[in-house]
């Protein structure tokens, strides 16, 4: 997600700046992960970082892909719990067909080529 500061207002410039390169650059994709290095107000929820991650999967459907970060390389501060970062998906990919592209749709098509 281009790592936003998510104390910033997620319609202020710098967040939409990266918004814009996604639409104006039809060939890169985005991944929402690694909540656990982006937020401020941390587990359960993640909640500072959910707008950033929700506006680029309902924006980019199609060229967004999910994933936890494990092994956590680099944390310093905590260990993130995998849990509670499954539970971060459907906060921010809000339908089942959002879901399901995020998790296996999108990585088909990008890692193995598949429709």
């Amino acid at each position: 997600m281009g790592r936003p500061d998510v104390s910033k207002d997620p319609d202020g410039e710098e967040f939409q700046l990266f918004l814009q390169l996604l639409r104006e650059n039809p060939a890169f994709w985005s991944k929402v992960s690694c909540p656990e290095r982006l937020s401020a107000s941390g587990p359960p929820g993640y909640d500072d970082v959910v707008p950033y991650a929700r506006r680029v999967v309902e924006a980019f459907p199609e060229r967004v892909l999910w994933g936890t970060d494990w092994p956590h390389p680099n944390m310093k501060s905590h260990m993130p719990d995998d849990g509670k970062l499954v539970d971060f998906i459907p906060r921010i990919a809000v339908t089942a067909e959002l879901q399901k592209k995020l998790l296996v749709d999108n990585p088909l098509r990008l890692y193995w080529g598949e429709k």
